[in-house]
Formats: structure tokens, C-alpha cells, sequence
């Protein structure tokens, strides 16, 4: 396919989306020597801000209209946090590269800056993510979870207000936006095992665009984070996963060995399952489908059928 004298990247238009679509404009630019301009678009899981992400159902809540912008080649490349990418590409669409990640951990924003241990008996606490609240109730399960939507900087406006005591949110987005201020207190990754692909921005292009294929992996490709990433995904891929889904992975390369460690957890935290193994990063499907099959060993599926049926 030809490519267009200026690449149109498709981004949705919330502040933090924006910031990750001008990295990737500044970095792809910087190494191709093209220029390139920023199309915007609201996604559904942008435009209702009310109902829980559970109770909106589907996939692609966050990407569906950049894909179709891809087909219809009104854009060149849609930009996405990786976390909200399905493992399912329509036909004629594909993930061209992975970037380098942010700082992959889920972070506690307080009003006054106290930890998680300094919060008070029944304090509630601001999250759009089971997966994040699920393994904070089974630390503290005393705390009482609220559901809240919105970009970052609205719900850290409705902490300030008042409407909860504390909100969960991930450090790759505070940083982006320059926030990193606010953080009250970082979780582990052992702690609170992140989404598959956080911190990471997932590029997805049309998959006769061989040209762009290879550009992307030169300007924006990170090969760590694609590894990684990848492995992550397969979990979520063969768990029949979702980012409205208690689900967590999380794959980190150390001294060439990948370790894989992944959760499936009950929405209350009553019962959470872990599976975690290690090997080769080129043996990364198959640590991945270990941990799967791990985790439906120990009793993931049927913890996440229970979800899905009361979804």
C-alpha cells in the first residue's frame, strides 16, 4: 500500500489519549523524517461516563471507532493503551507495534497523600477496574469500593470534592499527564498484579499496510515490551478475558529469563487464584499457556463465569 505524504493518527480525545498519541507523533516523526497530524474520535466507553465498564458490556469499548476509522482509511494508525486493545482484530486490522512501557504499576491517590494502611475502617475507595479493586478488597476488605468512570483528571476532581476517600488508578497515566505528584502510595506488581499491556501503547494499522508495518517497528517497536506484552495477552486471550474482567498479568524479562505471573480474582476479594512460571522470552506462548492452564486448574474459569453471569 502507498503510504499517505502525511500519516493521519487516530486518537481518542480524552487528555491522557492525547498525550499518548503526541509521544507517538513526536517519536515517529523524530525517526521517519514524516510529518503527521492527530485525528480525534469519541469512543462509546468515552461518551457514557456513568454506567460501570461490567454493565456497558462488549469489547472494544475504547477502540471500536478508531478501527473503523483504520478500515474506512480515514486514519493511518490508531493509538491505544494497550489494556483496552482486545486480542481480536477485525478482519484486515492487526497490532503493528508495542512501545516501550511506562512504569507498569496501579497506584493509591489519597486526598491528604496517606497510604493504603493509613485509610480508615469503611473508606471508599474510587475504581473503574475490578481487576484493581478485587485484589485491594483482599488486602484490605474492610473498605467499601465505588464504581468511578471518567478520564484521570476527572476522578482525581471528584476525590478532591469529596465523593470517595481514595481512587485506584495506574502510574503510566499519571505520569504521561505529569501527575505523578498525586500518587499516595505505589502497589507492587506482586501486590497488585496490572492489566495485560499496561503501560504500554498498542499501534494498530491495517495489515496490508506493509510499509507502515515496518516503520512502526522502527520508530515506536520496543522488542522487551512486545515479548512481554505478548505473553500477557495470550493469558487474556485463552481466559476469554476482557478489561471489565478481574484479570491480571504481568510478564517482566530479567538476565534472559521471563517470569509470568498472573490472577483471576472474585470482585469482592474473597477468593483470588494465582499461577505464576518462568523460562526462555522466545518460550513465551508456552509459559503462557502454563500459567493458563494453572489458573483453570486452581478454579479461574469458574470464578470467571460467576462474573460474567452476574455481568
Amino acid at each position: 500500500m502507498k503510504l499517505n505524504n502525511v500519516v493521519r493518527i487516530g486518537s481518542r480525545r480524552s487528555d491522557l489519549a492525547l498525550a499518548q498519541s503526541r509521544k507517538i507523533k513526536e517519536l515517529f516523526e523524530l525517526r521517519s523524517g514524516r510529518q503527521s497530524k492527530i485525528i480525534e474520535v469519541d469512543t462509546k466507553g468515552d461518551l457514557d461516563l456513568q454506567t460501570p465498564l461490567p454493565e456497558i458490556g462488549g469489547k472494544g469499548l475504547f477502540t471500536h471507532e478508531l478501527e473503523v476509522m483504520l478500515m474506512e482509511n480515514k486514519v493511518d494508525i490508531a493509538v491505544h493503551s494497550l489494556k483496552d486493545l482486545p486480542v481480536e482484530f477485525p478482519d484486515g486490522l492487526m497490532l503493528g507495534a508495542v512501545t516501550a512501557r511506562e512504569d507498569p504499576r496501579d497506584v493509591l491517590v489519597t486526598r491528604h497523600g496517606e497510604g493504603l494502611h493509613a485509610l480508615a475502617p469503611g473508606a471508599t475507595v474510587g475504581s473503574g477496574s475490578p481487576r484493581r479493586g478485587a485484589q485491594l478488597l483482599h488486602r484490605r476488605g474492610d473498605l467499601r469500593l465505588v464504581p468511578m468512570r471518567g478520564n484521570v483528571p476527572t476522578r482525581i476532581k471528584k476525590l478532591d470534592r469529596g465523593d470517595c476517600d481514595a481512587i485506584l488508578l495506574a502510574a503510566a497515566g499519571l505520569k504521561r499527564l505529569g501527575l505523578l505528584g498525586r500518587v499516595s502510595e505505589y502497589f507492587s506488581t506482586d501486590v497488585i498484579i496490572p492489566a495485560p499491556g499496561q503501560g504500554a501503547l498498542g499501534i494498530e494499522c491495517r495489515s496490508d499496510d506493509t510499509e507502515m508495518l515496518v516503520q512502526l517497528a522502527e520508530c515506536v517497536g520496543d522488542a522487551a515490551a512486545t515479548v512481554c506484552c505478548a505473553a500477557e495477552r495470550r493469558v487474556l486471550d485463552r481466559l476469554g478475558g476482557g478489561c471489565s474482567l478481574p484479570l491480571g498479568a504481568f510478564a517482566l524479562i530479567s538476565r534472559n529469563t521471563m517470569r509470568l505471573t498472573a490472577v483471576v480474582a472474585q470482585p469482592d476479594g474473597n477468593a483470588l487464584v494465582f499461577a505464576e512460571r518462568e523460562g526462555p522470552p522466545d518460550k513465551g506462548n508456552d509459559i503462557a499457556d502454563a500459567v493458563t492452564d494453572d489458573l483453570l486448574r486452581a478454579g479461574a474459569a469458574e470464578i470467571l463465569d460467576a462474573v460474567r453471569d452476574d455481568g
